[in-house]
């Protein structure tokens, strides 16, 4: 997948950037822009998060839940990815926050940062595919005869995620290849669905997009339990901040990527802008479409397959679940990918049990094998333990879910955070060619705390209050094995002196790879 922009200047400059943090380029760089910003695209997939956590926002407080709520949430990961944008560009390394932790904090903080993230990325992916096996059943599942159980979600989830695991394997070129097409798909497949619903409507009522009802309760199919006017339109929020996040996802390819300092910042951020407008785009209309919001927000998480059985054609509607279908399983493509390169990137620096063999790179396949079928397996069993409990009345794989959420912004902010106290400073005294200047970065970090604040107290209201106890337990366990154990046996990345006596090895190691990989 040649760049004619790509020139031996360029590719001397991105191996030269990643030699200059103490690493050797092992991963083949293959991802041109639009490569690196389809893998956060793809990620963030808003025909999927945005059509199987729906309700959250029509059982919530109905219109107005997409009509405003999808901006306000929209806005919010906005204002992460073009913080962290500043920092990724500064710093192009695979599995990029937990070496923006640090780099600009220290290698305790860049650890407490790895976790957070790569707990994020292993329940996000699960948490994908689990919800694709859950649409798959709506749309597909009575015609095939198959029954929801959790024996045939289990056989389901280990036949896709190892499909999206064996594609990864096969090396990025391939999987580059899917994910290009997974963005053109997304992009078609919004279209598709806004037309299909625009044409189905039985009229364009736009002021049903700002129209607001408390649902939460009874009315609402208890998607939410009975809360107050504010509280119901707070938690529809989580729709699209659950939908929009993954971006960190360009940030894990940098080392894959063409012209990573410039590519890695721009795809981060226009990948949430472009979600943002076409999810907006295809939301909207399905909500003209629906034939009365009362109904709708009864059916509560089936609101989405209840309105096109309403409106559509039995052809039309077939083919809008099918494009949407290929788009998931597509998303948990890309999933599978961000998070190989963090569990890649963390243990290449001994952050994880069995280090060495998660750090390996293929010869053939230039890609990570162990830490992507590692991946793969941890996201599937994290499905299938949390199918098995249940607290207080409440599925503990929906108490997850909103743990995931609050794990994956910590771990976003804490870099933020840092970068805001290190700029200037020898930490962090040289800025790449993504600069939006001390002003605006500081005002885009202190909104990403202030954001941080709102995720993490929506997050833990009922039904997930339980979020809280788990995410405190997590924090304390983290301390435990911090100051118990890895304090004193985790050096963290090369900084300093360890990055120039890397240098050989780098290039003993490049040179090994190439090795192999010819006579493969």
């Amino acid at each position: 997948m040649p760049q004619h922009d790509y020139s031996d200047q360029d590719r001397n400059d991105d191996i030269r950037a990643l030699h200059g943090m103490g690493y050797a380029q092992e991963l083949q760089r293959t991802l041109s822009r639009f490569s690196n910003f389809a893998i956060s695209f793809s990620i963030i997939c808003i025909l999927s998060g945005g059509i199987n956590s729906l309700a959250q926002a029509t059982s919530g407080s109905g219109g107005i839940g997409i009509g405003i709520g999808w901006l306000v949430g929209c806005f919010v990961s906005l204002v992460f990815a073009v913080a962290m944008s500043q920092i990724s560009s500064a710093y192009p390394t695979a599995g990029g926050l937990y070496h923006w932790g640090s780099i600009l904090g220290n290698r305790g903080t860049g650890w407490v940062t790895a976790w957070l993230n790569l707990l994020g990325l292993i329940t996000v992916l699960g948490a994908i595919n689990v919800g694709t096996w859950t649409f798959f059943m709506g749309a597909f599942g009575p015609k095939l005869g198959i029954e929801n159980t959790l024996l045939t979600q289990t056989i389901f989830l280990i036949i896709i995620t190892g499909g999206q695991a064996l594609i990864n394997h096969m090396g990025i070129r391939l999987t580059a290849r899917l994910t290009d097409f997974s963005g053109w798909l997304i992009f078609f497949g919004s279209i598709l669905i806004a037309v299909v619903c625009l044409i189905a409507a039985d009229s364009w009522d736009l002021g049903r997009l700002f129209s607001f009802r408390n649902y939460s309760g009874e009315a609402g199919g208890n998607v939410w339990p009975a809360v107050s006017n504010g509280w119901v339109f707070a938690l529809g929020l989580l729709l699209p901040i659950y939908t929009i996040t993954g971006y960190d996802a360009s940030a894990h390819t940098s080392e894959e990527t063409f012209k990573a300092a410039h590519s890695v910042p721009r795809a981060m951020v226009m990948s949430v802008v472009w979600s943002a407008l076409f999810g907006y785009l295809f939301l909207a209309s399905f909500v003209l479409m629906i034939p009365d919001m009362d109904q709708a927000a009864a059916q509560g998480w089936n609101v989405f397959f209840w309105a096109f059985d309403q409106q559509v054609s039995a052809g039309v509607k077939e083919f809008v679940y099918l494009v949407v279908f290929v788009a998931q399983l597509l998303c948990g493509l890309a999933t599978v990918t961000s998070a190989s390169r963090m569990i890649f990137a963390f243990a290449r620096d001994g952050g994880l049990p069995g280090s060495k063999s998660l750090s390996k790179v293929s010869p053939t396949y230039r890609t990570p094998v162990a830490a992507i079928w590692t991946a793969a397996t941890l996201a599937v069993l994290f499905v299938w333990g949390s199918s098995l409990v249940s607290v207080a009345g409440t599925s503990a794989y929906t108490i997850v879910v909103s743990c995931t959420v609050i794990f994956l912004f910590i771990s976003f902010t804490v870099p933020i955070v840092l970068g805001l106290l290190a700029w200037g400073t020898p930490k962090w005294d040289k800025m790449g060619p993504w600069d939006l200047g001390r002003p605006v970065f500081t005002v885009f970090a202190v909104l990403s705390v202030i954001s941080m604040v709102l995720i993490f107290v929506i997050g833990i209201q009922p039904p997930n209050d339980w979020a809280l106890y788990i995410t405190v337990g997590f924090f304390l366990l983290t301390a435990v094995v911090w100051f118990g154990f890895e304090r004193r046996r985790f050096q963290g990345p090369p900084i300093g002196d360890v990055i120039s006596r890397r240098q050989a090895e780098i290039e003993k190691a490049e040179q090994a790879v190439g090795e192999k990989g010819r006579r493969h």
